[in-house]
């Protein structure tokens, strides 16, 4: 695989980390910033757990980016990418400048975000391993992983203070110029790119990129298994940080704007010494052995569920929300490590013709169960307003259950 330097650390995967950076703080920002608009506009869990899922439903198209990725200069489609964000953003600025704070409008600007989103993130994962070499290539994922995290650390807590400062059109507008930045910042990367020829109109040519990326994956045993565990987890875990973090922070232990800013992002803190930890323990898992990291996650989330019971509840806010995030945290790093080492995997079993298509399917897979559990979680929450322990609770069953089949599946797969 053709690679732009023999080291991990070179001026190209310099410009990508640094282009991340900017561009997801300022994502993290405007997701924050609507996550508290929308909640204190309407002050309902299900409205609010209903449109962080109709937004990620875009990740279907996921595919589609990968085979654009594959088949046009992977540089230029993230320019493109992030300078139509920072437009998507500017137009919404402009439309809540004459008074237009429609729920609706509020998700069509998160769908088409998400929407872009879906392309952009497969054409950066397709990009990382050509800027590397593949010793450091779980190394490298990591650094992205950990960039990621970083900036929903530090949007969190800048965002949460600033919300009672300044209006939500303002942390908008930041958001919209950090996307600008970013994309001016990757027009200076430099990635290997051949040109492929193409056979007939670019459309059919597209189409039949995909076809030959699900082929490839329907072939290969160990993609597949990866990628129903990643289901499982997504559906099961991703959808209780991403809505019941917010749920169980503001409307449960009802913190203040500060606090839950800072609660949510520590919880992306622990992804970030996940992801610096896969450096050190890629060469120590076995796929296999995958099934024990799982069973940890189902054990910590019974004193997860037990945060938010009456009784610890009972010895006012610190309390339960320390433990709370002490259960989060080690969680968070263990869905984090098993990621990165998923996808290292996949990418070192994938030639670099269908890179982006077979990373895209992987993660669309992965994904597209998550916006189905959020939804779910919305009404369980609603349901069970005065007592989220108990689908807390079955959430840590259903986790035995992930154990076992991971176990099974696994257990003969070799390194």
């Amino acid at each position: 695989m053709e690679t732009v330097q023999n080291k991990m650390w070179n001026k190209n995967f310099n410009l990508v980390i640094i282009g991340q950076i900017i561009s997801l703080f300022g994502s993290a920002m405007l997701r924050f910033a609507l996550s508290l608009y929308v909640m204190d506009l309407t002050g309902r869990e299900d409205i609010f757990a209903g449109l962080f899922a109709i937004s990620n439903i875009p990740i279907l198209l996921s595919p589609l980016g990968g085979a654009i990725a594959d088949r046009f200069n992977r540089r230029n489609l993230m320019v493109i990418f992030d300078f139509s964000s920072s437009f998507v953003v500017l137009v919404f600025i402009l439309l809540l400048a004459q008074n237009s704070h429609s729920i609706l409008l509020i998700g069509v600007v998160m769908v088409l975000l998400s929407i872009i989103s879906a392309m952009y993130t497969p054409t950066v994962t397709a990009s990382i391993p050509q800027l590397v070499e593949e010793s450091s290539l779980a190394g490298a994922n990591g650094i992205v992983q950990a960039v990621q995290a970083l900036s929903y650390v530090v949007a969190p807590v800048c965002a949460g203070i600033l919300y009672g400062m300044m209006s939500v059109q303002a942390l908008i507008a930041v958001s919209g110029a950090a996307f600008f930045l970013s994309a001016v910042m990757e027009i200076f990367i430099r990635i290997p790119f051949v040109k492929r020829q193409s056979e007939g109109a670019m459309l059919k040519t597209i189409g039949r990129d995909m076809k030959e990326g699900f082929v490839f994956v329907a072939k290969q045993p160990f993609i597949l298994k990866a990628m129903l565990i990643a289901a499982l987890i997504n559906f099961i875990l991703t959808p209780l940080f991403v809505v019941g973090g917010p749920i169980i922070l503001r409307m449960t232990m009802k913190s203040s704007d500060t606090v839950y800013g800072v609660g949510m992002g520590i919880i992306q803190f622990a992804n970030i010494l996940g992801a610096l930890l896969i450096g050190v323990l890629a060469s120590k898992i076995i796929m296999k052995k995958v099934y024990i990291w799982i069973l940890a996650i189902a054990v910590i989330l019974i004193p997860l569920s037990l945060s938010v019971t009456p009784f610890v509840l009972g010895f006012g806010f610190y309390p339960s929300f320390i433990l709370f995030l002490s259960c989060a945290v080690p969680i968070a790093i263990i869905m984090t490590i098993l990621s990165i080492y998923v996808i290292t995997k996949v990418q070192k079993k994938t030639p670099n013709e269908n890179l982006g298509k077979v990373m895209a399917i992987v993660m669309a897979v992965a994904q597209c169960v998550a916006p189905v559990g959020q939804i779910i979680y919305g009404f369980l929450f609603r349901a069970f307003h005065a007592k989220i322990y108990i689908p807390l609770l079955f959430v840590s069953c259903v986790m035995f259950g992930v154990m076992l089949l991971s176990h099974r599946i696994l257990r003969n797969e070799t390194e």
